[in-house]
């Protein structure tokens, strides 16, 4: 499973609306993300409005954006979203900016115990074996 990390920038002016629009997306939508392979998707946003996404796909960030491109009421959300956006050029599903990985606790973990590094959570684990 691919993991994508995007930023975003949210009008602070609309920042209150955009939270209680998310706070019960639309089921339609729900499904169609489900469906399009996005998974364990997540927004997190600062009070100065900097949005943060994560999702997990199958795919390239390309075919997961294109999956939902595909769809209706994607089309729907992303033009009653668009607005809430501050310096955005297009839609927020295009707009957004893709973060680098740097840093991942599990596949660290698992590189080092193919290594054959013992870790503290690898010593607790034949510990309690």
């Amino acid at each position: 499973m691919n993991r994508y990390c995007f930023q975003l920038m949210v009008d602070p002016a609309h920042l209150d609306e955009y939270k209680r629009r998310h706070a019960a997306v639309w089921p339609e939508m729900l499904a169609a993300l489900s469906a399009a392979g996005w998974h364990n998707y997540s927004l997190f946003v600062r009070d100065d409005g900097l949005l943060i996404g994560y999702f997990e796909s199958p795919g390239t960030l390309a075919e997961a954006q294109e999956a939902m491109a595909g769809t209706d009421v994607n089309a729907r959300w992303q033009a009653e979203m668009a607005p809430f956006f501050a310096g955005l050029e297009g839609s927020p599903d295009t707009g957004f900016v893709q973060l680098t990985e740097v840093f991942h606790l599990e596949d660290q973990l698992r590189d080092a115990a193919a290594s054959g590094i013992r870790t503290p959570t690898s010593d607790n684990e034949s510990a309690a074996s």
